[in-house]
């Protein structure tokens, strides 16, 4: 019987975890640890597209804005930092100098820190129109933290 119960709690503590918003529940804790980073910078606009059900090359898009090139750069840092301290390295970091479009490619997942203008330009949320859009809230959640 104390079997079935650790089980249970082991099995219940990620789902509190992911109930943060709708949708929530499906995303990968590095990209929730992602997410947390760039709201930590005050991120705008901050969009996950769960590009798993689409013929994509990666699991999730993390999209995110900063008003100018200076935070696009902080979040562009936090994310890099946060996820770092976690093991978790980018495979590979694109536009950081420019700062206008900085693209952080983590294999399954890949984040871009946009300047607004670059991002209505580009509208990735309209190109990849397929995937489920889960929107994320501006106040991070203090669950994300225990996982």
């Amino acid at each position: 019987m104390k079997t079935e119960k650790n089980s249970s709690e082991k099995s219940s503590a990620p789902r509190r975890v992911r109930r943060r918003s709708p949708g929530s529940r499906r995303l990968t804790a590095d990209v929730a640890t992602a997410v947390k980073a760039a709201l930590e910078k005050k991120a705008l606009d901050v969009v996950v597209l769960d590009l798993r059900n689409t013929p994509a090359f990666t699991d999730f898009f993390v999209l995110c804005s900063g008003l100018n090139q200076r935070q696009v750069k902080a979040i562009a840092d936090a994310v890099e930092e946060t996820l770092r301290a976690a093991k978790v390295r980018p495979a590979h970091i694109e536009g950081y100098d420019r700062a206008e479009w900085v693209l952080m490619d983590f294999f399954t997942f890949i984040v871009h820190v946009f300047t607004p203008q670059t991002r209505q330009f580009y509208s990735l949320e309209r190109l990849w129109g397929d995937a489920e859009r889960i929107e994320v809230s501006d106040a991070p959640s203090t669950g994300e933290t225990a996982s």
